[in-house]
């Protein structure tokens, strides 16, 4: 019921809707040329923004949102019909439907705050996203996960049972997910899945890292007396905790806040700044430039 009524939402506030991300080398005629394809082909841009990186012989990256009427029904022989203008300036480019949602699935294990914060924004109506499954190796969640009509999986992971795990994992999602989200999924992921969803996967970690690397990071800051503790989102990489970063924030803590309230404060950006990532990566406002982001939010 929640699902079909999220679904019904966006269809009808992105009806018509479309959205072009590009990235490509900079040079001129690449705004005039993407427009005129546009104007050409029925469409009517609502929202552009775009980025040089230099000026001089550096990357360009462009996102548009226009509407076009009927759009859900003619998208592929749109693409077909911008491949030429790609071709020519040399693009990695997709265009999208607004109105389709992404499916999503959730990785969590013990704490739930993040799945929690994920699902609220979901029931409201604030991501255009079909949760199509939750995935953990703790039964925790399981009665709130199910209580929304939502598929759980219970798979405990062992050193020798992973890579048995990750296989199972992927079966499971096979042509059911678009993207991944890590809602403090406390697993490294092999390159076996993140090579397979590349640029597909977001995680949510504290920013201590690399200052306080390993068990009981707020402790280690605690003892250390911070002024200033956050969390941040990025894509996961092979290399832990340092692939493309999406959103980040902080806030100030004093001596007089102990352990406890410093975890308590954490969780909560934890919670916001993975809820925005997510936001962003639904709403295709993300184009990834080796280890960085342009986000245009």
């Amino acid at each position: 019921m929640v699902a079909q009524q999220v679904k019904t939402i966006f269809q009808e506030k992105y009806r018509g809707v479309g959205r072009m991300l590009i990235a490509c080398p900079d040079r001129p005629g690449i705004v005039a040329s993407v427009s005129k394809f546009l104007f050409e082909n029925g469409a009517n841009i609502m929202q552009s923004d775009q980025y040089t990186q230099d000026p001089e012989g550096g990357m360009f990256f462009m996102r548009i949102e226009f509407f076009k009427e009927g759009i859900e029904d003619s998208i592929d022989e749109l693409r077909r019909a911008f491949a030429s203008v790609a071709d020519e300036f040399e693009m990695n480019w997709k265009i999208t439907l607004a109105s389709r949602p992404k499916k999503m699935v959730i990785f969590v294990s013990k704490e739930d705050h993040c799945l929690r914060e994920l699902l609220w924004n979901w029931q409201a109506g604030d991501l255009n996203a079909e949760v199509t499954m939750v995935i953990s190796n703790h039964e925790d969640s399981r009665e709130l996960v199910e209580s929304l009509g939502i598929p759980f999986y219970h798979l405990p992971v062992t050193a020798e049972t992973k890579a048995e795990v990750e296989r199972k994992q992927r079966e499971l999602m096979e042509g059911n997910v678009d993207f991944i989200v890590l809602a403090r999924y406390m697993q490294i992921l092999s390159s076996y899945l993140v090579e397979h969803y590349r640029n597909r996967v977001i995680n949510i970690h504290h920013s201590f890292l690399p200052a306080f690397i390993g068990g009981k990071p707020y402790d280690q800051a605690h003892k250390r007396g911070v002024k200033i503790i956050g969390a941040t989102a990025h894509y996961v990489t092979e290399e832990l905790d340092a692939g493309p970063i999406i959103e980040q924030d902080v806030s100030r803590v004093s001596h007089r806040d102990n352990v406890g309230e410093l975890k308590k404060e954490g969780r909560h950006i934890e919670r916001i700044v993975l809820a925005r990532a997510v936001k962003w990566h639904i709403e295709d406002r993300i184009l990834v430039d080796k280890n960085k982001t342009v986000v245009f939010t």
